[in-house]
């Protein structure tokens, strides 16, 4: 038979479970898993002292119980805001907690009332439950596929309807109890939909967390880990879709291929972590100064590509010329004393019903000129 106890028996089981498997991913060092495993230990702890009642005295068994239950859940909303980046703290949740367990001391020391410790409770679940519910929604990047942040919103929308219609019932005395583990259909039911909150909320919780492994490891094929730059890889896909698309509208696109002018004797020279500084700098560089809309990837080894969508290779010599003039009369602090660097460029328009390998080797013939004609200039096919 389904009963109070049983219920608390199982939901502590499966609160055991979700720190496991979330114990599996704390060497990724994900944020808000520390919290959330946080979360899990204390809410087993609240119900072992739930199911304590009758025999262990009432602060521990009502007020420490309903206590530490309300904290567990305001962990995994912090671990939930600390996943999405927010570092400050939700200090008014914190202080609306004390305020509850001062509540639940009140009536279960001074004036004991059964229904107002469960409409106390049942308001401060709610309120969390809704707010992880917009947070998850909103909170989104929007690079990021919607499936898993929705299903946490959706399991947290459904709990805090669950715990408000509690609190609203007991609230106005449409049932009666004295103690959460009496036997009665009405508290059955509603321990039964709370036995759904750990499991629904840990499979949450893991589907967020590995989807910032899945996004870290898209992030290792797609972006180059020196230059933050995008690999050669993603910078071709990017290039077909571009050019797919500059076939059926018409719209021109042009593309530039960039050369660290003497890389070689930089690396022979100053070293080769003063080549990578060369490179990073230079990435940063062209990154920080192209427009909106421009595509930026490492080809390969002091190589580099930038895709113009809607520009013509006239347009792209200016927007390169001027780069390139920019960094010759610069010198970069961030680089060793004395080290300054350009590049060259070789730039091309697509033309109509060919390939970006054709493309990009026109550009790059243009680059071989530019080299041939002394270095640090920029020179269309």
């Amino acid at each position: 038979m389904l009963t109070p106890l049983t219920i608390l028996l199982v939901t502590v089981l499966s609160g055991a479970m979700a720190m496991a498997v979330l114990g599996s991913l704390w060497r990724e060092a994900i944020p808000g898993v520390g919290y959330w495993i946080t979360a899990n230990a204390v809410a087993i702890v609240a119900l072992l002292s739930f199911a304590l009642q009758g025999h262990a005295p009432r602060w521990l068994s009502f007020v420490a119980a309903n206590g530490l239950l309300a904290l567990a859940l305001l962990l995994v909303f912090e671990g939930c805001l600390r996943f999405l980046g927010h570092r400050a703290r939700p200090w008014p949740a914190y202080a609306a907690l004390v305020l509850v367990v001062l509540g639940i001391c009140y009536w279960t020391f001074i004036e004991p009332n059964f229904n107002a410790r469960v409409t106390v409770m049942s308001a401060y679940h709610a309120i969390l439950y809704g707010a992880l519910a917009v947070l998850m929604v909103r909170g989104r990047p929007a690079h990021r596929p919607r499936y898993n942040y929705y299903f946490l919103a959706a399991a947290a929308s459904l709990l805090c309807a669950g715990h408000g219609s509690r609190g609203i019932m007991y609230s106005f005395g449409a049932l009666m109890q004295t103690s959460l583990l009496q036997v009665s259909p009405s508290n059955v039911a509603f321990l039964a939909i709370g036995i759904l909150a750990p499991p629904f909320l840990a499979i949450g919780v893991v589907m967020l967390a590995h989807d910032r492994l899945a996004e870290r490891l898209e992030r290792l094929a797609n972006v180059d880990d020196l230059t933050g730059a995008l690999s050669r890889r993603a910078f071709l896909e990017i290039g077909d879709a571009l050019l797919n698309a500059s076939l059926r509208s018409g719209v021109p696109v042009a593309i530039a291929i960039v050369d660290i002018d003497s890389f070689k004797a930089v690396n022979d020279t100053h070293g080769h972590a003063a080549g990578d500084q060369v490179l990073a700098h230079f990435a940063t560089f062209v990154a920080r100064e192209l427009r909106v809309g421009d595509v930026f990837g490492r080809l390969g080894g002091e190589e580099f590509g930038v895709l113009c969508p809607t520009t013509t290779a006239a347009e792209a010599v200016v927007l390169l010329e001027r780069l390139r003039a920019q960094l010759t009369a610069s010198a970069p602090g961030e680089l060793p004393r004395g080290l300054r660097y350009t590049f060259s460029v070789g730039v091309d328009q697509m033309r109509r019903g060919e390939s970006l390998e054709q493309l990009m080797a026109r550009a790059d013939r243009a680059l071989y000129a530019a080299k041939a004609a002394g270095r640090n200039r920029v020179m269309v096919a």
